[in-house]
């Protein structure tokens, strides 16, 4: 082989949200130039919105069809809500009514405001990168993908990778690259595999046993991630997806998507949300909101007790950092992770308003015709005291994890790979996921991370950057107000 493909390991790690994986919301992010000018400024040369944009439209192919901000021809297929469900459409007539704009395309032109959500859905089934990248490839003759294999570590010789060492059938084994090892085992696991590899706070890896291979502090350290809340009401219309939990609808539910692929089963039920400005002075988005017309508890782990809507809300660029280290020089051991959420004022009072600027939408006389109690926080839960201590006890994480292998340049401590995703320090290794975002975005993370692999691409082999510098993006009209 010549690049050592990434060798997946599958871990069991925090649950996941079901509407998650099974509608996969795009909310690609690729409109938020700010973002990326950010990184740019941080050390990410070269990974500006210019120079990111394109990487974002090579990858799609939009069922709306190609243009300034969407790719026609890419590998993942992505769609667009499209449900007639009169929950979404009250939804979207209720922010319009609190004052918010609605948006065409909030991955496109204009990020801020409300409208249909983007989805890696195709043909009813959730386009994975699986579906995009890997079974396309599985029988070309330079490629072999191992399932139920458990990466331990990257082999070294000196400061070269040149390989990795990795379990399979309870056998240990190794595989030997002839030019570059490339993790991407995402933001807890590329961390804890280079901690695993000696490289790392040395410090650290030497309490452990560790042979230090390159003192690099930065390893694990900068673990950003969204947190969200769930604002629910009850519905006193039976039209929620509550009734989609009986057993004889969920048989009828199955059988249509096994038979057509379409209906109830063939959606994640996200189809409308937004972004907005949490105050005046705010320069681009940094409140997400997703809608669901069902209510959604423990993760989805329980079943939906009453006829309830609800927003998925949360903020965008928190001011909490967190970190992770290894529990033991054992691979089978999860690291330690600490992210600190919720750790400053600033994202306490920004948690706030989301509970404040929900209410007053769901306030709106478009959704009152569907309006009953509410039912998380609670009527009860009024005073900024009683809404801190509901958002403590129910914020929960998006799935956002992101920065712990930090690219920026080799003069900052703080950083783990170049701008060309080269581990700082060792040669042959780079790392190509989540984890290298100097800062997270601000929406969701499956496209962003989707757009470094593909710009990494082309940097691995050595072809000139993508570029494009007159998509214009928007702009508010003032700072003054918040919408």
């Amino acid at each position: 082989m010549g690049v050592l493909g990434l060798i997946c390991t599958w871990r069991a790690e925090a649950p996941r949200k079901l509407p998650a994986l099974c509608g996969g919301v795009a909310g690609d992010g690729s409109s938020g130039r700010a973002d990326y000018e950010r990184w740019q400024r941080e050390g990410a040369a070269g990974w500006g919105y210019a120079r990111c944009l394109p990487y974002f439209r090579r990858a799609q192919s939009h069922e709306l069809g190609a243009g300034p901000y969407r790719g026609g021809r890419g590998p993942l297929h992505v769609s667009r809500g499209r449900t007639d469900h009169p929950l979404h459409r009250a939804f979207l007539d209720a922010a319009r009514q609190a004052g918010y704009p609605l948006t065409d395309d909030m991955n496109g032109f204009q990020q801020e405001g409300f409208g249909w959500m983007d989805r890696t859905i195709h043909q009813g089934k959730r386009w994975s990168t699986a579906c995009a990248y890997l079974h396309p490839a599985l029988s070309r003759p330079n490629l072999t993908a191992e399932a139920q294999t458990f990466v331990s570590r990257v082999l070294f010789e000196g400061t070269r990778a040149v390989g990795v060492e990795y379990i399979k059938n309870g056998q240990t084994r190794r595989a030997y690259a002839s030019k570059e090892v490339i993790l991407s085992g995402g933001a807890i696991n590329s961390p804890q595999l280079l901690m695993l590899s000696g490289v790392g706070n040395a410090d650290d890896l030497k309490k452990l046993g560790i042979p230090v291979v390159c003192h690099l502090p930065g390893v694990g350290q900068n673990l950003q991630d969204h947190l969200e809340i769930y604002i629910q009401q009850a519905c006193t219309l039976p039209i929620t997806l509550h009734s989609a939990q009986k057993p004889l609808r969920k048989v009828r539910i199955g059988l249509e998507w096994l038979w057509k692929f379409t209906g109830d089963g063939a959606t994640a039920h996200l189809e409308t949300g937004g972004f907005i400005r949490s105050r005046p002075g705010v320069p681009h988005p940094d409140i997400q909101f997703h809608f669901l017309p069902s209510q959604v508890i423990d993760h989805g782990r329980v079943p939906t007790q009453q006829e309830a809507y609800q927003v998925h809300v949360g903020t965008l660029r928190g001011t909490s950092v967190g970190w992770l280290k290894l529990r033991s020089a054992d691979p089978r051991d999860h690291p330690v992770i600490q992210p600190n959420y919720l750790s400053t004022e600033t994202d306490i009072k920004d948690f706030r308003q989301c509970v404040k600027l929900t209410r007053e939408i769901f306030a709106q006389k478009a959704l009152a015709p569907f309006r009953g109690k509410e039912l998380q926080p609670g009527s009860h839960v009024q005073s900024d005291t009683e809404i801190d201590a509901f958002v403590r006890a129910k914020a929960d994480s998006a799935y956002h994890p992101s920065c712990t292998c930090k690219m920026g340049q080799p003069s900052d401590p703080t950083a783990v790979v170049d701008p060309q995703a080269r581990v700082l320090g060792v040669e042959n290794l780079r790392v190509v996921d989540a984890s290298i975002m100097p800062s997270v975005v601000s929406g969701n993370l499956n496209a962003p991370t989707i757009m470094i692999a593909e710009k990494a691409a082309d940097i691995i082999k050595g072809q000139p950057a993508l570029s494009d510098e007159d998509v214009p993006v928007y702009k508010p009209q003032t700072l003054a107000t918040q919408r």
